[in-house]
């Protein structure tokens, strides 16, 4: 079944872009091109970086190492949270393999 693409308008610093995107994903695709508008603002009125084009490179390089970081910690808290599942389970174990003191 193929989905029916949507014709969207995004507006980044100043320019508009036609996007085609399924309809359901309309709205991440609007909250995507606002995030990516404020960090192009940011980095262009910054003075650091000229050029729309540069300013762009910077933008995809800082939202590319925000989610590197994300990945990196959200991969962190997994492996914290198996350990304790792990403790958890062996606690568990112990407990049922135990002798009964209720006799």
């Amino acid at each position: 079944m193929s989905e029916e693409l949507a014709r969207v308008t995004v507006r980044i610093l100043d320019k508009e872009y036609q996007v085609a995107c399924p309809d359901n994903e309309r709205e991440a695709l609007l909250e995507s091109a606002e995030l990516l508008n404020r960090k192009m603002r940011e980095i262009r009125e910054s003075g650091k970086v000229v050029g729309l084009d540069r300013v762009a490179v910077m933008a995809a390089l800082n939202l590319s190492h925000e989610i590197l970081q994300n990945q990196a910690m959200a991969n962190e808290a997994d492996h914290d949270l198996l350990g304790r599942v792990r403790t958890l389970n062996d606690r568990l174990a112990g407990a049922a393999s135990a002798p009964s003191l209720a006799n």
